[in-house]
């Protein structure tokens, strides 16, 4: 019986010793709610103003998007705004092929992944990370730090700003936008109008075709300033990432296609699960983008006002 006890005794002792943890008086500091109220909504409101104008705007933070948004982080001067209609950024790219957890790279695309200090396994012509969502979380890290660029996520573009002038014809000038639950469900409520963000370039990432996928070839299709999407063709690898990559650029004035809307728009075949070119295609984007304000910039030096193509004229039915 004494044992009993003993052990009994011994076993609360070690009960105690083994239970506390270094949190256990841990205490907030005080906070009132409307102080977390005016946190967000003064600094998301802020943001929105500064970027209601911008140098770049990102539609689609896919892999491709993502790419695109870390090469121009290193251009500080470059005011860019990411526009996601997920709550999480990242699209397919936080898993590999068929859910899997690898993420499959083709040489030279690694590079990217060196200057990230991703960690993976060299197998000759390509490389593999462990898990996708390794390069997904590192890149949106670094992208989501720079100074220079804003995420807006849970936001769809619903329409393109698209105006005319005599330098240049018809181009893109910015992105119409809503709540993407909004956006979801105007046929179930009265309408709800949008709002606007411009820009002088925008990239359009928004993946192959879907419900809200490959949106800007398609919204350009429908506006005729191109004249087909014939959709991506069948599986080929090769083939596949070379094209996406080599045909990644302004295709209409102000807009610039990356990652799989190039396949989309120019019937290419689709790769699968490599990223490649994912990453170098949205990488390429940026210096499209680039470029595209650099010409812009020159017109402007050029042509002190843009000459606007006259409006007709209203009259009387």
């Amino acid at each position: 019986m004494r044992r009993i006890v003993a052990r009994a005794a011994d076993a609360h002792r070690l009960n105690q010793a083994f239970s506390e943890t270094p949190f256990d008086n841990f205490k907030f500091e005080p906070i009132t709610e409307h102080q977390v109220s005016r946190a967000m909504t003064s600094r998301y409101f802020k943001d929105l103003d500064e970027y209601a104008e911008t140098d770049v705007i990102i539609v689609g933070a896919g892999s491709a998007g993502l790419s695109c948004a870390y090469e121009l982080s290193k251009y500080p001067n470059v005011k860019v705004a990411i526009i996601e209609q997920g709550v999480a950024p990242g699209g397919g790219a936080w898993l590999g092929g068929q859910l899997f957890s690898a993420m499959v790279v083709r040489k030279p695309a690694h590079t990217i992944l060196d200057e990230l200090e991703v960690p993976y396994e060299d197998e000759g012509d390509f490389v593999v990370i462990k898990h996708a969502s390794l390069f997904t979380s590192t890149i949106l890290s670094k992208v989501l730090q720079a100074p220079n660029i804003k995420l807006f996520n849970a936001t769809a573009v619903e329409d393109l700003v698209v105006r005319e002038d005599e330098l240049r014809g018809k181009y893109v000038g910015g992105a119409v936008t809503n709540w993407t639950l909004v956006s979801l469900n105007h046929d179930t409520q009265m309408c709800m109008d949008p709002n606007v963000l411009e820009c002088k370039v925008m990239v359009s990432s928004t993946g192959h075709d879907g419900p809200m996928g490959a949106s800007g070839v398609k919204r350009l299709q429908r506006l005729g300033m191109v004249t087909g999407v014939p959709g991506m063709a069948a599986l080929d690898m090769n083939t596949a990432e070379d094209a996406v990559v080599r045909n990644t650029r302004e295709v209409v004035p102000g807009m610039v296609i990356c990652g799989m809307e190039v396949a989309e728009l120019d019937g290419c075949p689709r790769m699968g699960p490599t990223f490649g070119a994912m990453f170098m295609s949205g990488q390429k984007a940026a210096h499209c983008a680039l470029n595209s304000l650099r010409r812009q910039n020159a017109l402007d030096k050029d042509v002190p006002s843009r000459v606007a193509v006259p409006a007709p004229e209203l009259t009387k039915a």
